[in-house]
């Protein structure tokens, strides 16, 4: 490989895997390599705390492509392997395993990594985070022995975990030091639709508490102290209290990094010939006239693909709306938009909260930043058209008919 041809693709991602499927497809004929620090062929990790955790999907189903398509499309794939050294000026890359790999054009998507507890203690057996496959696979194994499980967070993770280890009929403790789970996303009002939910379902939800030490005996979890004092029995702890862009390589590099690696609206870094995508890209969003870093499925998704479009010469700028999704219990949701720091000024709910199918509107200034469906399906492409409309025209929606279920969100939009 020579630097006038191939890509090197850092990790062995969603987004990674993502880009090279869309390089193939749009007739890229050059050399592909992708590296990835896991064993395991690129997946995606959504199932890892919904249904692979559950039992209820097998891990082939998990992966983007079986083993076979990367030989059959001749992507290289160097797995068990890290990159440990990128330098722009001549194009390299330096893995762990002492190969030097030479780019014309390279795609970062090296991901982020979970915030570890910083409390003593936390290093006992029986401490578990969810990340990775591994991690599912010996949380899953772990939950099945379990009797008494503390959860330390209430975010996306440590919700949907939970859920996971209720519906095995285990003892679940979730401890947040927010007031309510899901506090910075959804904010109050609908926050507590959530804390509703998993307390309905038997979860001992802690709101305002956090944890100070994790106790243990012959080098296993025995318990958690909480900041009040209280000892609370545990034998499984499973930690999501978020997670950090794995930016050291970039940063190595030189290029640009706060709060990830900082992209154009093409997801081009500060070098010219280096992409990101994913967790770690920061990336110009031209319609929110502002960076933004997206850790969701769909993310990571779709930003490998307009790399992809880039390398081969047909980019567009990333505008796509974020979007994310759970599942737990019974309850299935879909959330799209973006409310940056001003926040929003008000919230409307379409339909009954009771019945447990509704919809939810989060409005600044009368218009849509973002909206939510609580069962119910194929509304976010009429409330992404909201949104734009409000980020392109200013204009807001009629309060009292984003309210009525009986009016169709598509009689709400006007031409964009």
């Amino acid at each position: 490989m020579t630097p006038e041809s191939g890509v090197v693709i850092v990790g062995a991602s969603l987004a990674g895997a993502n880009a090279a499927t869309a390089l193939r497809e749009g007739g890229f004929t050059e050399p592909i390599t992708m590296v990835g620090e896991e064993t395991y062929l690129p997946y995606e990790r959504p199932p890892l705390s919904k249904g692979f955790l559950q039992g209820k999907v097998e891990q082939e189903t998990v992966f983007v492509h079986p083993a076979e398509w990367y030989d059959s499309n001749d992507v290289e794939l160097l797995l068990g392997t890290s990159a440990v050294r990128l330098n722009p000026a001549n194009h390299t890359v330096g893995l762990s395993s002492g190969k030097q790999l030479t780019y014309r054009q390279l795609l970062l998507a090296t991901g982020s990594t979970q915030r570890r507890l910083p409390v003593e203690g936390a290093g006992l057996h029986g401490v578990y985070y969810l990340r990775r496959m591994g991690d599912a696979t010996a949380l899953k194994v772990a939950i099945a022995k379990a009797r008494h499980v503390v959860v330390v967070g209430g975010g996306w993770i440590g919700l949907e975990t939970a859920a996971a280890v209720r519906e095995a009929n285990v003892d679940v403790t979730v401890v947040e030091p927010g007031t309510q789970p899901l506090m910075r996303v959804l904010g109050a009002e609908v926050a507590q639709v959530f804390a509703k939910l998993h307390r309905d379902k038997g979860v001992d939800l802690r709101t305002r508490t956090g944890v100070t030490e994790i106790l243990g005996s012959d080098g296993r979890v025995r318990g958690v102290v909480l900041d009040n004092g209280e000892q609370v029995p545990a034998d499984l702890v499973i930690v999501g209290i978020g997670a950090t862009p794995n930016t050291d390589l970039a940063m190595g590099a030189g290029l640009s990094v706060d709060n990830g690696v900082l992209t154009d609206e093409y997801l081009r870094t500060s070098d010219p010939d280096i992409f990101a995508a994913g967790d770690i890209a920061n990336a110009f969003h031209p319609q929110f006239g502002e960076r933004i870093r997206v850790e969701h499925w769909a993310n990571a998704r779709k930003q490998g693909q307009a790399v992809a479009q880039s390398i081969l010469g047909s980019g567009k700028p990333y505008e796509a709306i974020p979007y994310f999704f759970t599942d737990q219990y019974e309850l299935g949701m879909e959330y799209t938009g973006y409310v940056n720091r001003q926040g929003y000024d008000d919230v409307v709910f379409r339909g009954d909260r009771e019945s447990g199918e509704f919809m939810v509107f989060w409005l600044r200034n009368g218009a849509v930043l973002a909206g939510m469906g609580v069962n119910v399906w194929d509304q976010m492409p009429a409330v992404a058209d909201l949104i734009r409309q409000g980020l392109t025209q200013g204009s807001g929606v009629p309060r009292d008919a984003l309210a009525d279920s009986g009016v169709a969100l598509a009689d709400l939009r006007v031409s964009v």
